[in-house]
């Protein structure tokens, strides 16, 4: 009986010791956590070119977070050119940045969701037409128009997803490329989505397409450390955007300018995400949130949570589209 109580004993002991050794390293993450997000400095943007006469090139650029990293990288003294759809946009963005920050603007009008070979070709003409290339935003997306099951889904909506998020976002990095390479220097901002971290029901093509953007990242930011040139995914939550449809901001949904300033202030520094190579939790309460779901629950608990967030966005959704049918009908 004795030996049996030892034994006992021990194995209390031993459970104990690893339910300390685990809160201790809980404990440590979070306070990192914490460190990266209000004291560590990111790096300058003066290391890719700013103040230089060097390019910031930025897709998505006409409305929300796009937007905002076109005009806070004037601001920080890049010339900017401009990426988009709709060309009137554009030229009203790069009026306004020329005359409130005296640098240089370029536009491109083009619709991602064609792929069309010659808008790539034109594209590349420009670019080479730039002398000094240090910053490239990959912001450009689309997503589904509502939650919708994978097999409910439409082709159109499938392929633009994949021709945007993925081949769009390869091809226009390509093009980039050469000009960091030729300088020993660049930094490429990839805007990413929670949803690439955990997959997301109703959600899926756009799901697998910010996962690919997060390994891609991780891969490319190997290949590319030794010549200078850094490579983020940043892993984002909800932005008060057109593409979120969310129109009010909050502690965890904040507006565009304030989440681009903390992802340019944060460069390099992983801000909690650590479990994902080159990847970034710049905004605090998106890494406190991403730290959260990293530390606590598994995965299968989240994709559950997120089917079930999902189904009722999808219901809400399903009402409303009937509602204004039913009011378009009766006019």
């Amino acid at each position: 009986m004795s030996s049996i109580s030892e034994i006992t004993k021990a194995g209390v002991v031993l459970l104990a010791a690893v339910g300390a050794l685990t809160i201790t390293i809980k404990a440590l993450s979070f306070w990192r956590l914490i460190f990266d997000l209000y004291i560590r400095p990111g790096k300058s943007l003066k290391k890719f070119g700013a103040g230089t006469g060097a390019w910031a090139v930025i897709t998505g650029a006409s409305d929300g977070i796009g937007k905002e990293f076109a005009y806070q990288l004037a601001a920080a003294k890049f010339n900017v050119f401009l990426i988009s759809r709709t060309e009137s946009k554009l030229q009203d963005i790069s009026n306004d940045i020329e005359s409130k920050y005296q640098v240089k603007s370029r536009i491109y009008a083009m619709d991602f969701t064609k792929g069309d070979k010659r808008d790539y070709e034109n594209l590349k003409e420009i670019i080479e037409e730039l002398v000094d290339v240090g910053v490239l935003i990959n912001n450009v997306a689309t997503n589904h128009e509502i939650p919708t099951p994978f097999i409910l889904e439409t082709d159109e909506i499938v392929n633009n997803i994949v021709e945007v998020n993925i081949s769009g976002l390869l091809r226009t990095t390509k093009i980039i490329l050469p000009k960091m390479i030729s300088s020993n220097r660049g930094l490429i901002i990839n805007v990413g989505s929670f949803s690439g971290m955990i997959p997301t029901p109703y959600l899926s093509v756009y799901s697998a397409s910010k996962a690919f953007m997060s390994t891609w990242s991780a891969a490319l930011g190997a290949e590319l450390k030794s010549k200078g040139i850094v490579v983020e995914n940043v892993n984002t939550y909800f932005v008060v955007s057109a593409m979120s449809k969310i129109r009010r901001s909050s502690w965890l949904i904040p507006l565009p300018k304030p989440y681009v300033k903390s992802v340019l202030s944060k460069i390099g520094v992983p801000g909690g995400a650590t479990h994902i190579p080159y990847s970034s939790n710049a905004y605090p309460s998106h890494a406190i949130a991403n730290w959260i779901i990293t530390s606590t629950f598994n995965l299968s608990f989240w994709v559950k949570q997120g089917l079930a967030q999902q189904e009722d966005i999808r219901k809400r959704a399903l009402k409303k589209r009937e509602r204004e049918a039913a009011a378009a009908k009766a006019q």
